[in-house]
């Protein structure tokens, strides 16, 4: 097993939810508001004055197959709006129950 973090602009929610569908992905926690600050490019999203936009990020768990087509599907949305950050990271999984 993997687990998928997905950090993003709240702007792509519904493009975020929409691929976790069609990759068959059920299971997953979502953190609604969450700061963050990219480390190459983009506007910092902080939910202040000067920054007041925010991210949102999801975790779920998927089996190593589930993988590469979602990582792709997230890589398409964030080349199709570049300027509002998509960051995905997947690691392994020890141990669940």
């Amino acid at each position: 097993m993997k687990s998928v973090f997905i950090a993003y602009d709240q702007a792509q929610h519904e493009n975020v939810l929409a691929v976790l569908s069609r990759s068959n992905v059920r299971g997953y926690t979502l953190l609604e508001q969450v700061q963050g600050c990219g480390t190459k490019t983009g506007d910092p999203h902080l939910g202040s004055h000067a920054w007041p936009t925010m991210n949102s990020a999801i975790i779920t768990m998927v089996e190593d197959d589930v993988v590469a087509p979602l990582m792709e599907r997230l890589r398409k949305i964030d080349e199709d709006n570049q300027m509002l950050g998509l960051r995905a990271f997947v690691w392994n999984i020890e141990q669940s129950i």
